[in-house]
């Protein structure tokens, strides 16, 4: 089938890593649903989209609600009339200890990440099945090994983790590709939103974003994983040896991870 009649749905898609992946999916032809919360700065992700030379419809959607979530499936139907490729971008963080987090913070971060992820694939479901397509999760070294201060964080993105795996195993038998990218630091703002012990934006980021990594180079690997229906990729060569390393020296780990966090500008431990 031509790539101009396969439809991807992105969430989390007006800014960061789903907005460069929406550019980079619309590049290669494909028709194109996008949402996220802010309508205005989806506006200006779908007319660069067009610009390209893409089909491209918007819809407001805030994935920690079921409904909306299911209005999101029901509208991409309304439009293209299937779903190849669901990518799960949309994700929201925290940097606080636990100590000191209300625990509506955690709360908040399962439901987005988590519940959020959970809820797309569960309508899109029947859609990517029929199509033998692609979910994606966007995942992070942090569901892979447990970060101070972002403990909310790292549960949610290992509860997804668990479930992307669970639903590939399910699927074995019906050519469902189940993908989960786990990129290191990347350059957006999910830094600048990511919520602090009171459950407020905690406005700056600790890092220094112009070294991190790009959304663009996230979003090549992502298009990538859908093309050669890869299962699992960690991105950077910290995450791989973190990955490689806490099977078999997860103390040492551990002590590396406590020095890297603690020597950021207000670390949080």
């Amino acid at each position: 089938m031509s790539l101009k009649n396969q439809v991807v749905l992105i969430t989390g898609a007006s800014s960061g890593i789903g907005e460069a992946t929406a550019y980079a999916f619309a590049k290669k032809g494909y028709n194109l649903v996008l949402a996220a919360r802010s309508v205005q700065a989806l506006e200006q992700v779908k007319s660069n989209c067009i610009q390209i030379g893409a089909k491209c419809e918007i819809i407001a959607t805030d994935v920690a609600n079921e409904a909306a979530c299911k209005h999101l499936i029901e509208q991409t139907i309304q439009y293209f009339g299937t779903i190849h490729v669901l990518i799960n971008n949309a994700g929201l963080s925290m940097r606080a200890s636990l100590a000191d987090a209300s625990l509506a913070v955690l709360h908040q971060l399962m439901d987005v990440n988590f519940w959020g992820t959970v809820y797309c694939t569960k309508y899109a479901l029947p859609y990517v099945l029929k199509e033998k397509g692609s979910i994606i999760g966007i995942s992070s070294v942090a569901g892979i090994k447990g970060l101070p201060g972002r403990t909310g964080y790292a549960a949610s993105k290992f509860a997804m983790n668990g479930f992307l795996e669970s639903l590939r195993i399910e699927n074995k038998h019906k050519h469902l590709h189940v993908g989960i990218l786990a990129p290191g630091y990347t350059a957006s703002n999910i830094r600048n939103v990511a919520l602090n012990a009171k459950g407020n934006k905690q406005q700056e980021s600790p890092l220094k974003e112009s070294e991190l990594m790009q959304p663009e180079t996230v979003a090549m690997h992502i298009t990538r994983m859908v093309m050669k229906r890869t299962n699992f990729q960690i991105l950077t060569t910290q995450g791989k040896l973190v990955y490689w390393l806490n099977k078999f020296l997860p103390s040492l780990v551990d002590s590396l991870i406590y020095k890297k966090v603690s020597k950021e500008k207000d670390s949080p431990i």
